[in-house]
């Protein structure tokens, strides 16, 4: 289907659901204020360095602004505002957009004006999508551009591998938002209730955001390093970290947690000769976010293409 074919369809959607678009872009704008908001407050702050420094420059200590530690808890949770947005969206694209009009039956009056089933569908999927396509992309700018100057000091809660900024710096956010958007679809025409289907959307949408969040770091082979091998610095993301033995087995420090035996001696009781960590560098941010983004893309075009089967299936 070619754009024009859709552009009319896209602009019936837009129309019908222009308050919602509305509120949508109200979120978007309110997201970008928020972000330049925490940056004019951080350089209005007063300190005695660039860098945010409130003590005397160059003797040694450090103490930020409270706008600049503020600032840096408040962006510490801006991809977890990004994955609930995508969540909002996809529940969005499930119920009002969607199984609404399969529900009470307005769906008729689009196909007996010589709309198919499947072009209904595909501006009901387009709208959303180049929609999403383009906040997400400046949503991420934003807080990309956001995070860059309160990075001083290398606060730990701003690393680009924790879990509430991750998703925040790359495509990755926006991967998530298309990937609810097809779980929608294809839980709309399935349900075709407007509430179940949008409770059953945010069913298989958020564990998938949560597992992801859980297991990312095997989607890359990490990097280890060993003995008097040079060790991460603050910048990496340390996976697992314990001790070899002479014969190669791995023993890792967690297991002392477990047993309660706590201590520098523990791994060496067991036979720990040297020790090594498993980490995955800052140079493994792009390869990181692009596998899972592909791995988002490929299930967003699988449940996309299962939707319009269902939908042929259904209204044959």
């Amino acid at each position: 289907m070619s754009a024009i074919t859709l552009r009319g369809p896209v602009r019936v959607v837009a129309r019908m659901q222009r308050r919602s678009l509305r509120a949508g872009g109200a979120l978007v704008v309110l997201g970008i204020a928020f972000v330049i908001g925490l940056r004019i407050w951080v350089a209005s702050s007063p300190a005695n360095c660039a860098d945010g420094d409130t003590t005397r420059c160059g003797d040694g200590s450090y103490l930020a602004t409270y706008a600049r530690s503020a600032t840096q808890t408040y962006l510490a949770g801006g991809g977890f505002v990004l994955l609930a947005f995508s969540l909002l969206i996809g529940v969005f694209v499930a119920g009002p957009l969607i199984a609404r009009e399969l529900d009470g039956g307005t769906f008729r009056f689009s196909w007996v004006q010589s709309e198919s089933p499947a072009r209904w569908l595909a501006a009901r999927l387009a709208a959303p999508a180049v929609l999403a396509t383009a906040g997400m992309t400046v949503l991420v700018l934003v807080y990309r551009w956001g995070r860059s100057g309160v990075l001083g000091h290398a606060p730990t809660e701003l690393v680009w591998s924790e879990k509430g900024v991750y998703p925040a710096l790359g495509p990755v956010a926006l991967a998530h938002a298309l990937f609810a958007i097809a779980v929608g679809a294809l839980c709309a025409v399935l349900v075709r209730r407007t509430l179940p289907a949008m409770a059953l959307t945010a069913i298989v949408v958020g564990p998938v955001m949560y597992g992801f969040g859980k297991r990312r770091y095997e989607l890359w082979p990490t990097v280890r390093g060993v003995g008097d091998a040079p060790w991460p610095g603050h910048s990496a993301w340390n996976i697992e970290s314990g001790m070899l033995t002479s014969s190669g087995k791995e023993l890792y420090w967690k297991d002392c947690f477990t047993r309660g035996t706590v201590g520098p001696d523990c791994l060496r009781d067991q036979g720990g000769v040297t020790g090594f960590v498993d980490y995955h560098p800052v140079s493994h941010f792009w390869p990181l976010q692009l596998m899972e983004t592909g791995i988002l893309l490929v299930l967003a075009a699988a449940a996309t293409a299962l939707a319009f089967r269902v939908l042929r299936r259904y209204h044959a």
